[in-house]
């Protein structure tokens, strides 16, 4: 992996593990490496296998003068954190939902 320029989807996960073993001379035989040799990088920007690397930048901001109790940036960290706790529950809920009979799912 490339140590100034991390990879951060899935798909550049997948190609930055291959492309670092077949600089090191080790083949790989599973899954994202059979997908690449038959099909190409299409392949793997199509279903890339690895989990995706979520890469967060902190910046700091001055609290406005006018707002001496009320303070707009934990209010707007808070919402952050609400939009994706909600959207964990309904991503849980999703996968909780009985299945029909003939439904095989995915």
């Amino acid at each position: 992996m490339r140590r100034f320029w991390p990879p951060v989807e899935a798909a550049q996960v997948d190609y930055e593990r291959l492309r670092s073993s077949v600089l090191a001379g080790i083949p790989l035989l599973d899954g994202a490496a059979a997908r690449f040799a038959r099909a190409g990088l299409v392949a793997l920007i199509e279903r890339p296998t690895a989990e995706p690397v979520f890469v967060a930048v902190l910046s700091s901001a001055d609290r406005p003068p006018w707002t001496p109790y009320d303070d707009p940036r934990t209010a707007a960290l808070a919402s952050g954190y609400g939009l994706l706790l909600a959207a964990a529950v309904a991503d849980r809920a999703t996968d909780l939902e009985p299945r029909a009979a003939g439904d095989q799912g995915s």
